[in-house]
């Protein structure tokens, strides 16, 4: 019977072998596999996977791996049934510590995220980042087991790539690439990066002076003013999150005004229903907070301009990215300097016109 020590030790083993031999391999691959992103994933994965009948018991399929079994890679056992139709998978720690006459089908964990044969390296790089899988199996479109993509794809040749892509996209978020800064001097980096200050200091500006117009109201109720951060950050998130996930997708496919419609639905159908699900959250917490007399009106004030916002902010973030590269203009722009003003200034001009209609009487 094995001890915890012992089984922590061939856990470890079995679960980073597929890292064993990076550092020896990975200044071959770097000159041999400079490859980008967007290639499909099965010119990088493995087909020696190791796949286990679903019918063997724990022992059956030990003595298996022992005697037929050479690959130093293993992360996980597969699951398969005769024609090779991928059921479930089992970790090395469970197989070592089931009890040996149990069948495989009684262990295995059925629930399986698996790469479709179409994918590309950018695909499941993301995927790897999101769910920390040492690997992950490729099937066809019947879901049968055609190969495996473990870390260790992405340690060489296609990390670096994939990481500086990343990367240079973060920087875009901000204003600028990453190629412009690279050993580039402190004032040509304040050149690329003020302006896109300068930005953020004009719709910031805008939105002061069109505060200022609704001095009356915000006097009436103190109350609005509280919030107005609180609605501000609600509509920069929001815009960013769907500027960051347009920006993605337009790496992947070409901008067409059909596909940019069918985005706009789906986009605002989403954002229908995040502004509707914050408005009602905060519109509650102000009501409960002042009373029902005092905070029923401020609430739905805040609660509607909250709907509004969002749902704004989620079009505004789809449409700038869209329609700059539709255009074939820098992408650049839409980061967030420019998506995050036009948000900011939408949000307070529909805050303060719906606390006018609302409390202005």
């Amino acid at each position: 019977m094995f001890n915890n020590v012992a089984l922590d030790k061939v856990d470890l083993e079995l679960n980073t072998g597929i890292l064993i031999k990076t550092k020896e391999k990975s200044s071959l691959a770097r000159k041999k596999n400079k490859r980008m992103p967007h290639e499909p994933i099965v010119e990088y994965m493995r087909r020696d996977q190791t796949s286990i009948d679903v019918n063997l018991t724990v022992q059956e399929a030990l003595d298996y791996i022992r005697n037929n079994v050479e690959n130093d890679r293993i992360v996980y056992f597969y699951i398969v049934d005769e024609i090779k139709t991928l059921l479930g998978v089992v970790s090395t720690r469970k197989l070592l510590t089931s009890p040996l006459d149990v069948q495989l089908k009684d262990i295995m964990d059925t629930q399986i995220k698996t790469i479709p044969l179409d994918a590309n390296v950018m695909d499941v790089w993301t995927e790897f980042i999101v769910h920390k899988y040492l690997a992950m199996p490729v099937v066809d479109g019947m879901g049968r087991l055609i190969g495996v993509v473990d870390i260790n794809m992405f340690t060489d040749s296609v990390g670096d790539v994939l990481e500086r892509d990343k990367t240079d996209e973060v920087f875009e978020l901000i204003g600028y690439k990453l190629s412009e800064v690279e050993n580039a001097s402190v004032f040509r980096i304040f050149r690329f990066r003020f302006p896109w200050l300068l930005a953020t200091i004009t719709s910031g500006i805008l939105c002061a002076l069109m505060a200022s117009r609704f001095e009356l109201v915000l006097s009436k109720s103190i109350i609005l003013s509280f919030f107005l951060t609180l609605v501000l950050g609600l509509g920069e998130s929001v815009s960013t999150q769907s500027m960051t996930v347009t920006i993605q997708t337009l790496r992947n496919i070409q901008p067409t005004l059909a596909g940019y419609f069918q985005s706009l639905f789906k986009e605002l159908r989403t954002g229908i229903l995040l502004g509707l699900a914050s408005g009602l959250t905060v519109a509650t917490a102000i009501v409960i907070w002042q009373g029902f007399a005092l905070g029923f009106f401020p609430g739905i004030t805040i609660g509607i301009s909250i709907f509004l916002n969002i749902s704004a902010a989620c079009v505004i973030g789809l449409s700038v990215p869209y329609f700059l590269h539709l255009m074939k203009l820098d992408l650049r722009i839409a980061s967030g300097p420019l998506t995050l003003g036009l948000a900011d200034l939408f949000t307070v001009l529909s805050y303060m016109t719906v606390a006018l209609i609302i409390l202005g009487h």
